[in-house]
């Protein structure tokens, strides 16, 4: 899993500015092509996030999630921000996750009518389920005077597309419920972050809080006293999510050593070298040994690297012809994994750190196939001894 920090991207600036304000320590980052980030940490935590504004539409978003999936290598991107309810179901100020993220403008145009060609992304079940975990904990609203009943969580799909919707009684919102009548909530960048996501291997989750009910009263003075709640509670579910994301994957990027320590308080161990792992021995007191399994200590090299690479490329044609890796993941797998080996055969500390970069990112491009991270983790350590 990447170690850089959560991105979380916002569309408009009360988005922003609600994200922002639950950041400390922020200092400014310029992306070589002039887009701007702020990287703080989430107050009272140590959970890096950087910020950044993609404005509206799903392409602008798709563009700089995309450029801040490359510049950061983040744990997960986090689009958070305000939506329309579709359904009543959904109160005010409620906060949507994602399940799923329809791109509605799908479709083709028949002589009887518009039929629906939807592109569908499904959020990675790891964030799924820890954003369950927190809902269920409740304890990321803030307190709201007057309102005793804090907003709820409530996961489902969400409908992104190239318009502000802001009717029930119109064509393409009848169209819409009809084809996506599961959709909770309707809004125009979720699917650009998806796919970004998608194409990136980086984690995306979606996470809007309900400003509206898309029926006309956009604009009115009740959405504008329901924006900044709205945008305010979905900052605080994402920053929870965020700081709880960071703690699972400090868990699990622990050292070998370390969560041995952590489970085994015996300071008397056997290291087998040889496999970088902890044995056991049917003794009474053992000091100071190691195991080599009748074989040398292997030392890690360049050669090594390139050969236990080359070795990756047919775990992922396995994969894909299992179904388990589908065509575009494999594609850009593929694409890093050559960008990989030509680093690592310029053999300078700069490549080296480029290599464990980008094993980093096809990390997580493979992360819904558990196989492909394990024989993963090794290469990029092996790689990061270079360094």
């Amino acid at each position: 899993m990447p170690n850089g920090p959560v991105v979380i991207l916002t569309a408009l600036n009360l988005e922003f500015q609600s994200v922002r304000q639950r950041l400390a320590d922020l200092q400014v980052h310029r992306h070589e092509r002039g887009t701007r980030f702020e990287v703080g940490t989430a107050r009272g935590t140590s959970c890096r996030v950087a910020l950044g504004l993609t404005n509206k539409g799903n392409h602008s978003a798709a563009v700089i999630a995309e450029r801040a999936i490359q510049e950061f290598s983040p744990v997960a991107v986090l689009f958070v921000g305000v939506a329309g309810a579709l359904w009543d179901a959904t109160g005010l100020g409620d906060v949507v996750m994602a399940s799923h993220v329809y791109a509605y403008h799908g479709g083709t145009s028949e002589d009887d009518g518009l039929k629906a060609r939807p592109r569908v992304w499904e959020a990675p079940h790891g964030i799924s389920q820890l954003a369950s975990h927190v809902a269920r904990l409740n304890d990321w609203a803030d307190p709201t005077p007057g309102h005793e009943d804090g907003p709820q969580v409530r996961f489902g799909a969400i409908a992104a597309g190239e318009i502000v919707q802001n009717s029930r009684i119109s064509a393409e919102a009848k169209w819409i419920r009809q084809h996506y009548n599961d959709a909770l909530a309707i809004e125009m960048e979720a699917a650009g972050v998806a796919q970004a996501g998608h194409l990136s291997g980086a984690p995306v989750a979606i996470v809007r809080g309900i400003s509206d009910r898309a029926d006309g009263t956009k604009n009115s003075s009740e959405d504008r006293n329901w924006q900044p709640r709205a945008a305010a509670n979905a900052a605080a579910f994402a920053l929870r999510l965020a700081v709880e994301l960071v703690g699972e994957q400090e868990e699990t990027t622990m050292p070998q050593d370390d969560r041995t320590r952590s489970a085994d308080r015996f300071d008397r161990r056997v290291s087998n070298i040889a496999h970088n792992s902890t044995v056991g021995i049917m003794a009474g007191s053992v000091t100071g040994s190691s195991v080599h399994m009748n074989a040398a200590p292997k030392a890690s090299g360049p050669t090594d690297l390139i050969a236990e690479l080359n070795g990756f490329r047919d775990q992922l044609r396995w994969h894909l012809a299992e179904g388990a890796l589908d065509e575009d993941s494999y594609q850009e797998a593929l694409t890093d994994l050559d960008s990989a080996l030509q680093s690592a055969e310029g053999r300078t500390p700069e490549s080296s750190k480029r290599t464990v970069m980008t094993l980093r990112r096809l990390r997580g491009l493979v992360a819904e196939c558990p196989e492909l991270v394990s024989a993963l983790a090794p290469v990029v350590a092996a790689a990061g001894d270079l360094v």
